[in-house]
């Protein structure tokens, strides 16, 4: 009866700490704090050292949790990334996510040996652990910022961070081996890693395949699609490490073909999803903040604090700068990418793999990397928006988030019924008008279901929904979205002279006295077409000369009908501090970016 006690105990003080975390977020949100800090926190205030006074050492089982967590939250991410919107982005994001992480943990590692003085194989050790970056923290607190990355930095940053914890794995396995004297050769361990990858590569293309044509051909009871979904995503990272490849890599590329496949259910896999990483992301945290001791991280404080300042200054920067240098990105591009590169619970959760392979001194990287995490989020994490706003590649967000319903139609119809609210400051309430490719299938107005005849032009306060192919639905979401209420940041974000999509790009550029290289589009619709090769959204920039242009208003077929051009000092001002602008000015630098 004692253990029963115990275990209905411990289920309520877990579900109590998982309570308060969800509750935590919304004051979270309200003072932009990162969602891991707060969660980290009080896992810590229920631990030892806290008033909760949990002791709580199972190295084991928060491998275990994590596993299955970081399992459902990278296929999450995964599923969510759409490779037909993110081409231009994907090459630098891999480089990132391969050559950029061994680089950050070389150079980490080249400082910690010279900081402490330890051996090679150790600093690496070390330098690899903190070496994969957390975008999940990233997105929330732009968001809570009320900011949007260009497509292309943000693509970057969240396919970067989706496949670099592999790379991160392998090294810190690597390593551990290595550190182990006689465990192994260095030759056996470097195949063996090859094998990891190419093991955790065709599993999970092959579980994703599978999932796929089991959704599709499989007649499951309604509403078993969402957990059989998760539920494969952890077997498939189980299965991957049973057969000796890596299942974080696995569960990811499973995401990955079943997020760019046409799947049944796929509205409510998605919502489902969603929640299910929520509560592993909680469930994690938690875990990792009652491992943690505060009376143990003190002795590691000093010399943690100093490796995670370089490691923002100049080992991830320099990683990232290194990487993308090729690409030929704006710096501001580049020093932005570098500074959000936030550690989050994988690096946390890779510090307890030395001690569960009994490498003395463990508990040291575990107390380093915690605290690298904890500065990491206070001062990269509080200063996302900052950054944005400086470097110029996050914008205010001209719009509220839309409020989308979809509706997976039975049999395959290759249709989505989707609902939306029609806002008073949309497009749509405004005049604007519907694709030829959404048909209206029902109106709710004043309480009341009309047809689309009966109806008629759709007003402020309907509830409307539409037939649409499930590839073609974000697209709506633009002619739905109420504006935000102070249009003096959109001017600023997109550009204070306004220009029509029809308008003569030679004609434009003559008259604001523009020097363009090479031939000239013949409208500017057409030069974001020649730099977007697949659509260009609000926001999107190209450059102009000494200029840029941005995108403001993108019809549903994905050409630019509304642009913005911000000359050279407009930039400028836009986004850097008045301040930062004088100095420069004293300095004789000049006000491009």
């Amino acid at each position: 009866m004692d253990k029963l006690s115990a275990l209905e105990w411990t289920l309520f003080v877990g579900a109590g700490m998982a309570l308060a975390g969800m509750l935590s977020s919304l004051l979270a949100k309200r003072f932009g704090a990162p969602l891991l800090l707060v969660f980290l926190l009080i896992g810590m205030l229920a631990g030892e050292d806290g008033p909760g006074g949990l002791k709580f050492n199972d190295y084991e089982s928060t491998y275990l949790v994590g596993s299955i967590a970081l399992s459902v939250i990278l296929f999450d991410g995964a599923m969510r990334t759409k490779l037909r919107l993110v081409r231009r982005a994907l090459a630098p994001a891999l480089v990132l996510a391969t050559a950029g992480v061994v680089l950050t943990a070389a150079l980490t590692g080249a400082f910690v040996h010279a900081l402490a003085g330890v051996g090679w194989i150790q600093s690496l050790l070390l330098g690899s652990i903190v070496a994969s970056t957390d975008a999940a923290a990233v997105m929330f607190l732009l968001r809570t910022a009320g900011l949007t990355l260009s497509p292309r930095v943000g693509a970057t940053v969240e396919i970067e961070s989706g496949t670099n914890d592999p790379v991160a794995v392998f090294l810190v396995i690597l390593l551990t081996r290595l550190a182990l004297a006689g465990e192994a050769a260095t030759a056996t361990v470097l195949t063996e890693i090859v094998g990891d990858f190419t093991v955790g590569a065709a599993v999970g293309v092959g579980g994703g395949l599978l999932v796929v044509q089991a959704l599709n051909r499989l007649d499951l009871p309604a509403g078993l699609h969402p957990p059989f979904v998760t539920t494969a995503a952890v077997g498939i990272f189980g299965l991957a490490s049973v057969w000796g490849g890596s299942g974080l890599l696995a569960a990811y590329l499973a995401g990955l073909v079943v997020g760019n496949s046409v799947v049944r259910a796929y509205p409510v896999i998605e919502s489902f999803q969603g929640a299910a990483t929520w509560l592993c992301q909680i469930a994690m945290f938690l875990m990792l903040g009652l491992l943690a001791s505060p009376s143990d991280l003190v002795d590691q404080g000093l010399p943690a604090a100093a490796i995670a300042a370089f490691l923002m200054v100049a080992g991830r920067p320099l990683a990232v700068w290194l990487c993308l240098l090729p690409f030929r990105m704006p710096m501001r591009e580049i020093a932005f990418i570098g500074w959000v590169g936030l550690r989050g619970a994988v690096s946390i959760f890779l510090a307890a793999i030395p001690t569960l392979a009994g490498l003395p001194g463990a508990d040291d990287y575990f107390n380093v990397a915690f605290v690298v995490v904890l500065v990491s989020l206070l001062v990269q994490g509080w200063t996302v928006g900052l950054a944005g706003r400086w470097t110029g590649v996050a914008t205010p967000a001209t719009s509220l988030p839309v409020q989308r319903v979809e509706i997976e139609l039975p049999g395959n119809t290759g249709r989505e019924l989707v609902g939306y609210p029609v806002e008073p400051e949309s497009p749509l309430a405004r005049g604007a008008h519907l694709p030829a490719w959404a048909q209206p299938a029902l109106v709710v107005r004043n309480g009341v279901v009309l047809n689309p005849r009966e109806a008629g032009d759709l007003t402020s306060g309907d509830y409307v929904y539409l037939l649409a192919a499930p590839s073609r639905v974000d697209r709506l979401d633009a002619l739905f979205a109420a504006s935000v209420e102070d249009p003096s940041a959109a001017r600023i974000a997109f550009g204070e002279l306004p220009l029509v999509g029809d308008a003569p790009a030679a004609e434009v550029a003559a008259l604001y006295g523009l020097e363009i290289v090479g031939d000239t589009p013949a409208t500017i619709a057409d030069v974001f077409a020649d730099r977007y090769t697949d659509r260009a959204r609000p926001g999107d920039r190209v450059a102009f000369g000494a200029a840029r242009l941005i995108a403001r208003r993108v019809e549903p077929d994905g050409r630019v009908a509304l642009a913005g051009l911000r000359l050279p000092d407009i930039a400028q001002a836009s986004t850097r501090p008045l301040w930062l602008q004088r100095w420069l000015q004293r300095l004789g630098l000049s006000a491009r970016d």
